[in-house]
């Protein structure tokens, strides 16, 4: 059982409670996302498609799950991430051709310096787009688009009615059958039928209601006599944040100089117009005495429309802007962690890149309880063979080094590091050249990933807190990069300390018959004492000195098998007794560690 302390208990309780908030507040269903097959799925909001697999991070998902009353999966944990500008940016080159880039030529200069060229259209554009219905309420608007729907469809011209989210798509819908109009809806439930919906959007007389996707990157055929008709037309029920979004859906009709109409209907209570110039357009309204359910409209209120989604799509870009700023500082931590992962995968011989490891730790260590300009006897002696005996197989005698003339750190450190090599040397002809090639290569990937994930959990963690400093006139951009360095660098020494102590605690060892026994007598004659012995593979038997016995007694003569038995002559010895090598020490302490 893990105990934690008191505070990390209230900072998670803290931490669940906002997280179920954000959830029951700020996610709707079908908006957001939709329940399928009882489970909760993300709807992607730009293209209203499903996108199974993907889960919220950070427990979002679990509380989305525990709201919907739907099985509670475990929480996804996050091995590595990237923005999509970084991503993109890791191409050598990069183009892209789409009909609604326009609107975006800002952000593409300013992240990837790609500059937006305008080629004219095969043929020219036949559409006409009216100018947008502002009504004061929701049901109004509603009303309206119904009527116009069942106008066109009496006429027997297609309509596309495009739909923000899944639930206006589903409302219209039972509007739509209570006037007993045909109809077909496309959106994130019945994605599956994309293709077929579409291939029937331009017939007379179809009615196809559809979210943002909208049948993008196909070309809805008209069918027979429409295109005297006027083409297929085009309702919005909701302006959009993004122009693109809705220059895409009015980008169905009118396709290579085909005929083709659109119209927006907007309502004061959208999001939109909710957040920008409501109170404004309100008050026109109400001095021109408009009654319920009638309209207002004007290419002035068109323009100020999309000025006002001008200002979102820029509000929008500098949040995006200030997400990639700090993750390209993370970015350069990635490239660094990814660059040092790849060498250790490519490299034919690992040995050196931990060697290199292992002696800037022991320089650290051995600086850091042996300072320079102190007499060798006021060394700290005793924590430096503590830990060295917890980090490596390997023993010093304090009693004795102490009282040695002339010593120096450096000393220290290269009488430690040659002890290393030498421990290195029996591990690897224990192992095997090629077992141990493989090993080193585990033991460096598991620690370098398992840090760096800590590592991605600590910089969210730094990334929400941050803008706080503002408060204290401190630039929280400078503060992130400050932070993030000193966190990186801890990682670094962590990692060092890891893989120095990991790779003489793991083993891919073969059977011990195969095993020189050099390995156990050669590190006993050396140190006076057993290196732990690793994990045994399966099938394979008990390696060292057995239990009891004095240190340096051969193990089981090969060809034995599992059914010799080892006899004790002499009484057991006790884990406080003194140990029978002679050291002076308990058993406990010493062989029998």
């Amino acid at each position: 059982m893990l105990f934690r302390s008191e505070v990390n208990l209230k900072s998670e309780k803290i931490h669940n409670a906002l997280t179920s908030l954000r959830a029951l507040a700020l996610f709707e269903k079908d908006v957001s996302y939709v329940i399928n097959e009882n489970q909760v799925v993300i709807v992607d909001e730009f293209t209203g498609r499903l996108m199974p697999g993907r889960r919220y991070s950070d427990g979002l998902h679990q509380a989305l799950e525990a709201k919907e009353g739907v099985r509670i999966e475990r929480e996804t944990q996050t091995m590595a991430s990237v923005t999509i500008q970084n991503y993109f940016r890791m191409y050598e080159k990069l183009s892209g051709m789409t009909g609604t880039a326009e609107t975006e030529a800002v952000e593409f200069d300013k992240i990837y310096k790609l500059d937006v060229v305008v080629i004219p259209t095969n043929r020219p554009i036949a559409r006409i787009n009216h100018n947008d219905k502002i009504y004061k309420t929701r049901n109004e608007k509603y009303k309206a688009v119904i009527d116009e729907i069942q106008e066109y469809h009496r006429r027997g011209q297609p309509v596309l009615v495009g739909t923000v989210t899944v639930e206006t798509s589903e409302v219209l819908s039972r509007l739509l059958k209570r006037r007993k109009v045909p109809h077909n809806v496309l959106n994130a439930r019945y994605h599956q039928q994309e293709a077929d919906i579409i291939s029937r959007a331009g017939q007379p007389g179809a009615v196809t209601i559809s979210t943002n996707m909208a049948g993008r990157g196909t070309d809805i055929k008209l069918g027979k006599g429409v295109v005297e008709m006027g083409g297929l037309h085009i309702v919005g029920t909701e302006r959009h944040e993004a122009r693109r979004i809705d220059l895409q859906l009015r980008g169905r009709a009118a396709r290579q100089g085909d005929p083709g109409s659109s119209r927006f209907y907007l309502s004061l209570e959208d999001d939109l117009m909710r957040l920008f110039g409501s109170d404004r357009i309100a008050g026109i309204m109400s001095k021109m005495g408009l009654e319920e359910g009638e309209e207002m409209t004007h290419p002035l209120l068109s323009r100020a429309i999309v000025t006002a989604q001008k200002r979102v799509e820029g509000h929008n870009f500098s949040i995006r802007e200030q997400v990639l700023k700090y993750d390209d500082i993370i970015n350069k931590q990635r490239e660094e962690v990814y660059g040092f992962r790849n060498n250790i995968i490519d490299s034919s011989h690992p040995r050196r890149g931990i060697m290199a490891m292992i002696e800037e730790v022991v320089e650290e260590k051995v600086l850091g309880y042996c300072p320079a300009g102190i007499p060798p006897e006021e060394w700290n002696w005793q924590l430096l063979g503590s830990w060295i005996s917890s980090t490596f197989p390997i023993q010093i005698d304090p009693e004795k080094w102490g009282k040695e003339e002339d010593l120096n750190p450096d000393t220290v450190v290269e009488r430690v590091l040659e002890m290393v090599n030498r421990i290195y040397d029996f591990k690897e002809e224990y192992e095997g050249e090629e077992n141990m090639r493989q090993l080193e290569k585990l033991v460096v990937l598991g620690v370098i990933d398992r840090l760096w994930q800590e590592h991605l959990y600590a910089m969210d963690d730094l990334r929400q807190g941050i803008s706080l400093r503002a408060h204290a006139q401190i630039d929280p951009l400078i503060a992130y990069k400050q932070e993030s360095f000193k966190m990186f660098s801890e990682m670094e020494e962590n990692l060092k300390e890891k893989v120095a102590a990991n790779i003489f605690r793991s083993s891919i060892r073969p059977p011990v018959e195969s095993a020189p026994e050099r390995f156990v007598h050669e590190q006993v004659r050396a140190f006076g004492h057993n290196l732990p012995a690793p994990a045994p593979s399966p099938g394979a038997a008990p390696m060292g000195t057995p239990p009891g016995l004095p240190p340096g007694t051969p193990p089981p003569p090969p060809g034995s098998g599992p059914q010799a038995t080892v006899r004790r002559d002499g009484k057991k010895t006790g884990p406080n007794d003194p140990c029978p090598c002679g050291s002076g020490k308990k058993f406990k302490k010493c062989c029998g560690r």
